[in-house]
């Protein structure tokens, strides 16, 4: 490979998307990112256009390669390969004949279909737990499987589709990919399978059983591959013939990103929601602590996936938009930092805008903000929204610590939330950890990146040997130490959960 060749991905996140074209070193040599469109129709519904999301990635495309040889160092043909990195419960269906969505996606933090998982668990006297053995998943308003169900229980215009024949199914990945194609491929890889309750976690395989639960037709899900293999060529645009060769879930692509690959070594990505990853191996890892067993990776067509352990919490990042568009608090993101002028927020916000995910499981739970007086002003409140997102990743990290028996010393982040200072000391103090923040913070992007280039032979790139890696993303490293006192600390854990046993059953009552 030339020294002037690069690696891209495609990164589809929950509110938008980007492309991200890196070099050997994973320095960034040119990017765009666009945001699309939300749909809020009812209470705890999020909705999304899938033809509008493919429509923002072939904008960024050619919005980054303008970028890339405006500064001259640069042509898109030093561009060898692309990853594509996504949303991952995110459900998509569409007619296999004309290649139109049947309907909008139905976004991962969506919880409409609360009476459909009530139902299926109501089939097993596991209650959730029902698939957890086989899936690593209990049931959850979370996961694709109970979504694609309510889509066929309530929108006939899919479950006709699903009948005769003349639908498909995929998570986001296996949309993109299809479209980049030209309908041509229609696959997902092992991490973003693992996701859908659909897949056997030990085989890598789509489980008849399973699929027969939900009572979903085998035939409309997509082919089952590694995440660094080639896939197929995208089919027009400024980088016409170009390979795909790398797909992987975002928050598994952070883990990667973040170079956490051997067994032990975590991360947390603070975006929309958060999501903590603990890498477990070649070997899976049965919660008994309320955490997720998942693909973490699999490097190559013939390699033995590596699995984790993950704490999947609904509310981080969105609870900021939702200061600054819905309550007007603060006028930008990092206004959210005025948390700093307070000490403690004095009370507690649990963020369960669409209930609680890790460790707890609680779809009836509901946003509880306590503890207020008088005394409170915006700061207060701000603060309290940066000690939610820490508290959770609190409770994911100790459930972490008792499946797996290894107390961890330190935590790798990323995501748009650590780009705040005040946030990381917050996250550091409650967690009782020292917290390593990379300067390049863009990590879910960089890892569909190098599982790509491994798959290509770029730059020596090679998953299952770390040391490959050595001079990727390694500068400009920022470490927060923990200031708070180990008693003041074990208060404001209880705080937090008193609040989180307030918050529980709300929904429930329906009178």
């Amino acid at each position: 490979m030339g020294s002037k060749d690069l690696v891209a991905s495609i990164d589809a996140g929950t509110t938008s998307t980007r492309f991200m074209i890196f070099d050997s070193s994973a320095r960034v040599v040119a990017s765009h990112q666009t945001e699309f469109t939300q749909f809020f129709t009812h209470p705890g519904w999020q909705e999304q256009d899938p033809h509008e999301i493919i429509d923002k990635i072939n904008t960024n495309i050619v919005e980054s390669v303008k970028q890339l040889e405006a500064g001259g160092e640069y042509k898109a043909s030093d561009i060898k390969v692309i990853g594509v990195t996504n949303q991952r419960e995110t459900t998509v269906v569409w007619d296999k004949n004309t290649g139109k969505a049947l309907t909008r996606c139905i976004a991962w933090p969506d919880n409409r279909n609360g009476q459909t998982i009530s139902k299926l668990a109501g089939k097993s006297e596991e209650g959730i737990n029902a698939l957890k053995k086989e899936t690593g998943l209990p049931l959850s308003t979370y996961f694709a499987a109970g979504k694609l169900r309510w889509m066929l229980d309530e929108l006939p215009e899919v479950r006709k589709a699903h009948d005769s024949g003349n639908m498909k199914f995929g998570t986001v990945d296996s949309w993109i990919i299809y479209n980049l194609t030209n309908r041509a491929v229609h696959i997902t890889d092992a991490s973003n399978a693992s996701r859908t309750m659909f897949m056997n976690l030990r085989s890598q395989a789509w489980d008849p059983k399973l699929c027969e639960f939900f009572g979903v037709n085998m035939d409309i899900l997509p082919e089952i591959r590694s995440s660094s293999e080639v896939y197929g060529t995208i089919h027009e645009g400024p980088l016409k013939g170009i390979e795909i060769a790398g797909i992987v879930g975002d928050q598994q692509a952070a883990l990667v990103g973040q170079k956490c690959l051997s067994p032990g070594e975590a991360k947390n990505t603070y975006g929309t929601g958060a999501f903590l990853l603990y890498n477990t191996g070649e070997k899976v890892v049965d919660s008994k602590n309320g955490l997720l067993s998942t693909i973490a990776y699999q490097p190559g067509p013939k390699a033995a996936p590596h699995y984790a352990l993950e704490g999947s919490i609904a509310v981080a990042g969105s609870a900021i938009k939702w200061l600054r568009d819905s309550l007007g608090l603060i006028k930008e993101a990092s206004d959210v930092d005025c948390a700093a002028d307070v000490e403690a927020s004095e009370c507690v916000f649990v963020t369960a805008f669409s209930g609680l995910l890790a460790p707890v499981w609680d779809s009836s739970a509901s946003g509880t903000l306590i503890g207020l007086s008088g005394f409170h002003d915006k700061r207060h409140i701000c603060r309290s929204v940066l000690e939610a997102a820490s508290f959770q990743s609190k409770a994911v990290l100790d459930a972490c610590e008792k499946d797996s028996g290894v107390p961890l010393t330190s935590l790798n982040v990323d995501g748009g939330m650590t780009n705040s200072d005040v946030f990381c000391q917050i996250q550091a103090d409650i967690l009782g950890l020292e917290v390593s923040r990379p300067a390049m913070r863009e990590t879910t992007a960089l890892g569909s990146a190098l599982l790509a280039g491994q798959a290509k032979g770029l730059f020596g790139w090679d998953i299952t040997k770390p040391e490959t890696l050595s001079k990727v993303n390694v500068s400009g490293r920022d470490v927060f130490k923990p200031q708070l006192d180990a008693k003041k600390r074990e208060h404001l854990l209880r705080q937090w959960w008193r609040a989180v046993e307030r918050s529980r059953g709300w929904a429930e009552d329906k009178e």
